[in-house]
């Protein structure tokens, strides 16, 4: 049993870290379109997942799972949808990284929790204790600070809150293995990809026709980034409590919050801090909330 724990907190630091420092990653590759980068994410990680499910012999696992998926029209749009939400997801999350807004990607993985909680009441009637409702309050209070200082919504914390967020809701209508999931999500958008790069490569080229060997290897490495988390993350929920998942799932939306202030000097604002403040302040009720139900 011990042994067991050591091994889920080994996997949720790994998949935390890895999603942590993956401004990092996408940095090396500021000089691609934002949208370059995301075709090549989705085509390299059909092709490492793919290989992942040849070498671990579960194709027909796979098979199975993806016509048990298709074979009713509800699950069969749930997984497409999630396919479309996720392409959002990291589509947003690449540009904002390319143009200087990490500081806001962390916000909106400190506010998914508690939109995903509000999703659960809003779409599965899922009833939120008195300190939910706290939680979410502090964290639309932190949004409100945004908004009435800036005068604008902070569309790309909010828009990777709700994706992310809508993504889990989806999946869980869908039952299936890490392995099978991504194959599929990555599949149903690759062909959108490809055409894209393809037009690309009719109008005046796309980075394949003009990269070096260095930018080639970070562009096929997206591949390995993106699955190997997930698959880290899938192992670390099987071993260990949710309460410990709970307070993991933190450790990458700081690290991206270290990186943006102060390895790539992102302003951070008084308004920021107040505004992280509340959002901070709603987690704790909300990480209390969810001790006092597993407990």
């Amino acid at each position: 049993m011990e042994k067991n724990y050591r091994l889920g907190v080994l996997y949720g630091l790994g998949a935390y870290l890895i999603w942590g420092v993956l401004p990092v990653y996408w940095k090396q590759l500021q000089h691609v379109e934002a949208l370059e980068i995301l075709a090549s994410r989705f085509l390299w990680s059909a092709v490492f997942v793919f290989l992942l499910i040849a070498a671990t012999g579960k194709f027909k696992i796979f098979l199975q799972e993806s016509r048990a998926i298709f074979s009713s029209w509800k699950t069969g749009v749930c997984m497409i949808l999630a396919a479309v939400t996720i392409s959002f997801n990291w589509g947003i999350f690449i540009w904002a990284v390319e143009v200087g807004r990490i500081v806001e990607t962390s916000m909106g993985y400190y506010i998914n929790p508690l939109v995903s909680v509000l999703f659960g009441m809003l779409f599965l009637r899922e009833r939120l204790s008195r300190l939910q409702i706290i939680a979410v309050l502090w964290a639309a209070a932190g949004i409100a600070v945004i908004i009435f200082k800036n005068g604008s919504l902070p569309w790309v914390s909010v828009g990777l809150a709700a994706t992310f967020a809508l993504y889990g809701l989806l999946k869980k209508l869908i039952k299936a293995q890490a392995l099978t999931s991504i194959m599929l999500e990555t599949l149903l958008i690759s062909p959108l990809m490809a055409y894209y790069l393809y037009y690309l490569s009719q109008r005046g080229g796309n980075i394949y026709q003009s990269c070096d060997t260095l930018t080639l290897g970070f562009l096929i490495g997206a591949g390995v980034v993106t699955a190997t988390p997930l698959l880290l993350f899938t192992g670390c929920a099987k071993l260990l409590p949710l309460n410990m998942v709970g307070f993991m799932q933190y450790i990458s939306p700081s690290i991206t919050l270290l990186l943006g202030i102060f390895v790539y000097g992102e302003d951070f604002t008084a308004t920021h801090a107040v505004s992280f403040g509340c959002i901070w302040i709603g987690l704790l009720f909300f990480t209390y909330s969810q001790l006092k139900r597993v407990d």
